[in-house]
């Protein structure tokens, strides 16, 4: 697999190249009117949206915590609240999601975040060889084995998407 060039280096490929864990790096031309920054990658890049995962900041009692479900599906609030061991989440505001990972909307990668937050991946993810996320800025995913997503963010798995109801 590819490693990081410095022409598209972000603090997530950083933390890859830093950790030795192979990535493939799929750049690809925003478009600005993109409804979905996921359903967008996935169509770009010509692959299943099953295995492109969108980066989501929730809120769960007062603290941000990281949901990552794939884009064809929503993320399930009350399921991410109890594998966290919570009663409810709500999504996170957008300016503070921003501030918290140091990414910009849509292009908020699970890894190399300002600050880390406890984070939940969808267990359908453990049925892939390799997934894509965010690279950690817009037009730019990262493939990576789900096992290897797991130990860099240090994350729970659990069944936390539901069928594409909503935007999140």
């Amino acid at each position: 697999m590819a490693r990081k060039s410095a022409a598209q280096g972000t603090p997530a490929t950083a933390a890859l190249a830093a950790a030795g864990v192979p990535f493939v790096l799929h750049p690809y031309t925003h478009d600005p009117a993109a409804a979905s920054y996921g359903a967008e990658a996935a169509e770009v890049l010509g692959v299943d949206p099953s295995r492109v995962f969108k980066t989501l900041m929730v809120e769960v009692e007062g603290r941000l915590a990281v949901g990552i479900v794939p884009v064809s599906g929503a993320l399930d609030l009350k399921a991410f609240a109890a594998a966290l061991g919570a009663k409810k989440a709500a999504m996170a505001d957008p300016a503070a999601a921003q501030r918290r990972t140091g990414y910009v909307l849509g292009g908020i990668s699970p890894l190399g975040q300002r600050l880390p937050s406890p984070t939940v991946l969808d267990a359908s993810a453990l049925a892939l060889d390799t997934l894509l996320v965010s690279g950690g800025r817009r037009g730019l995913d990262i493939e990576l084995a789900p096992a290897d997503l797991v130990r860099l963010t240090d994350a729970v798995t659990a069944s936390i998407s539901s069928l594409a109801t909503g935007s999140h």
